[in-house]
């Protein structure tokens, strides 16, 4: 099964992508009223056999379906509030085998996610500071977290630099919230008259610092730098993993982590109808992986208000010390992990947008501003195949 937190995160980085609000020449769009509103659908299917759950072995079959809301306020040009909530709706076969009842429609589950944000401008020089939190839950998960960050913007507009930093304190345990069962760790049936951890939370980290430059009337560059550190639970306490000598354990990974990626995008306005964009993302974690991502997306505008944007990623990575197939792991090794998601595989992503941007008024104070439609087909090395459709409304709310 794809890694829970690993697909959350690639949905909502899909997500996210819109939330850049870009009209269709690609440059940055000015707010036209006081509240922008995007409503957003994506449903990801996928297919494999490799699931982690039952060893590394078995199958990754995963369907989601993930509505979402995004209010942004700007208020008399020096502040903005922000909101987003959505709810993903998991359906995965390969959970089903944590306590070995496979039915007839796999095991589904739900997860509630919110954020909420402020910043404000302080004096004229185009300094701005904002935080905020989140929350999100789901059966076997409970994550707060919270951001604070300061950018510049020069007063030509031409050059922003922005410092985040962002934590997340997560517990792991199942049934947090039902009064007729305890909360703990779940394990595989098969393995649970064991305690594998006398811990349950994780902690995260993450420190980012980014520019964006625009070069001239063509051309512009960013350059976007992490840190993150990871400390407590990072296992997946329902993994199993199956040794070479026939035993059965609990997946047990090292107890902290520390992560460093650096991305660098060269944006190119090659025609009044044709932008280049390209992404470039070099990672490595003390886990053992490094790992290269390459993004390029060209987005056409076909006339004023339609604009089609094909785009491809390619994505390579070294495998994780501590992995090895099922079967394979000796039993004398302290960390082990079956987890496809940390072996060595390269993996394609390619799809098409459409966007038809018409800015109309709806009513007096509301607009219509665009509907984006994408689709994007996604194979990894390892037999995984992954289809994900994703549709956007974007709206204003003037005063």
């Amino acid at each position: 099964m794809f890694r829970k937190n690993m697909l959350l995160g690639f949905l909502m980085s899909w997500l996210s992508s819109f939330g850049q609000r870009q009209d269709s020449t690609g440059a940055r769009k000015k707010a036209l009223s006081q509240t922008d509103i995007d409503i957003v659908y994506a449903q990801y299917l996928q297919n494999g056999n490799h699931s982690a759950v039952t060893g590394g072995i078995g199958t990754e079959n995963l369907q989601v379906y993930a509505p979402e809301i995004s209010l942004t306020q700007r208020r008399d040009s020096v502040q903005v509030y922000s909101l987003q909530a959505g709810v993903d709706m998991i359906t995965s076969a390969s959970t089903d085998k944590i306590d070995f009842i496979v039915s007839s429609a796999s095991r589904e589950d739900v997860r509630g996610h919110a954020a909420i944000g402020y910043e404000r401008r302080f004096g004229k020089r185009g300094w701005w500071a904002g935080a905020g939190t989140s929350v999100s839950v789901e059966s076997d998960y409970l994550s707060f977290g919270g951001s604070i960050g300061i950018r510049h913007t020069d007063p030509s507009q031409n050059r922003e630099i922005s410092l985040r930093l962002e934590t997340f304190f997560d517990d792991m345990r199942w049934a947090l919230f039902r009064s007729d069962k305890k909360a703990t760790l779940i394990y595989p049936k098969e393995l649970r008259g064991t305690e594998w951890f006398d811990r349950y939370r994780r902690n995260s980290y993450n420190l980012s610092l980014n520019l964006y430059q625009t070069l001239n009337r063509r051309m512009a560059v960013g350059i976007f730098s992490g840190l993150t550190y990871q400390q407590g639970l990072l296992s997946t306490p329902f993994h199993r993993v199956y040794f070479n000598d026939g035993s059965l354990k609990v997946e047990n990974l090292p107890a902290r982590r520390i992560r460093v990626p650096l991305g660098l995008q060269w944006n190119y306005f090659a025609l009044d109808r044709l932008i280049l964009r390209s992404y470039y993302r070099f990672y490595w974690d003390d886990f053992g992986i490094t790992a290269h991502t390459i993004d390029l997306e060209t987005p056409v505008r076909i006339d004023p208000l339609w604009t089609i944007s094909p785009f491809f990623r390619f994505y390579t990575q070294t495998q994780a010390d501590d992995f090895r197939a099922y079967g394979q792991h000796s039993p004398e090794q302290t960390y082990y992990t079956s987890d496809y998601d940390l072996s060595a595989f390269q993996s394609y992503k390619a799809g098409l947008g459409l966007r038809y941007a018409p800015y109309r008024k709806l009513m007096r104070r509301i607009q219509f501003n665009a509907v984006e439609l994408r689709y994007a087909w996604y194979r990894r090395s390892d037999g995984l195949v992954a289809h994900m459709i994703t549709l956007l409304l974007e709206g204003s709310h003037g005063e």
